[in-house]
């Protein structure tokens, strides 16, 4: 099983088009949505995971470029600094994805990095600078 995290840029006029659904019956692949910004009349953004095989990723790839979607790869990543962190809480309660989640044994923030989708929205709230966005 192939698994891969794309961001699809889409013009306005394909917003109302059924490209995700598109994805799953003729490609036969699964699709998780982590993060959408949609609009009729506006132009599109979002977060897929897509899972199934690869041959099958690559022709979907290809169909949505022939439809005119921007897509790129997930390719950035946070990450935390342990010697920055000191584990307030702060990120577990604005993520989007739960990709933190507060340890209550231990009295840790646990970072669950394969549920991260690099919103960046932990990074802007950590009052200690302790997450950074890599490329």
């Amino acid at each position: 099983m192939y698994s891969k995290k794309i961001v699809l840029n889409f013009p306005s006029q394909l917003v109302g088009k059924p490209l995700i659904y598109r994805l799953s019956k003729d490609f036969k692949l699964e699709f998780n949505i982590l993060k959408a910004l949609v609009n009729p009349e506006e132009e599109g953004l979002m977060v897929l995971e897509l899972k199934g095989q690869k041959a099958e990723y690559e022709r979907a790839v290809k169909y949505l470029q022939k439809e005119k979607v921007k897509v790129q790869t997930l390719s950035r990543d946070v990450s935390r600094d342990e010697k920055k962190c000191v584990h307030c809480g702060a990120c577990v309660t604005i993520c989007p994805a739960q990709a933190f989640s507060f340890d209550q044994q231990s009295r840790k923030v646990i970072f669950a990095q394969d549920k991260c989708i690099a919103c960046g929205i932990c990074i802007k709230n950590c009052p200690y600078t302790a997450l950074k966005m890599s490329l």
